[in-house]
């Protein structure tokens, strides 16, 4: 099943992530799907769109803005689908738990928060 997103949806997840950029701060994927009212089926809607920014952020040699979005559990690290995404974007290597995957997004959410994105992605 092919999901797309609108460009609606897509400049206000776009504006989403750039807000929490700058105030250095996590979104929680329901948080995300709430406040841009995604349609059903909002979660594969919302990944693929994370995943194809992610594609693009790696193409260009920019930190992942999509590892901004986390998981509301406690280990407040993104789902695995994110891990099995970069780990194809050849980002990451490893388990998509444990110390290996913390410690990786840690490092690159700083890097999202220290970089500045172009407003034409």
């Amino acid at each position: 099943m092919s999901v797309r997103i609108s460009r609606h949806h897509w400049q206000a997840l776009l504006a989403e992530l750039d807000d929490a950029r700058r105030q250095h701060h996590l979104l929680t994927y329901r948080a995300l799907i709430e406040r841009l009212m995604l349609p059903s089926p909002a979660m594969q809607t919302l990944t693929a769109a994370l995943e194809h920014l992610a594609a693009l952020d790696a193409r260009a040699e920019r930190p992942l803005r999509s590892a901004l979005v986390v998981s509301q559990g406690a280990s407040r690290l993104p789902r695995t689908g994110f891990f099995d995404c970069i780990t194809r974007l050849g980002r990451f290597s490893g388990a998509s738990d444990g110390i290996a995957a913390a410690s990786w997004h840690a490092a690159e959410v700083a890097r999202v928060f220290e970089c500045d994105y172009p407003d034409d992605v």
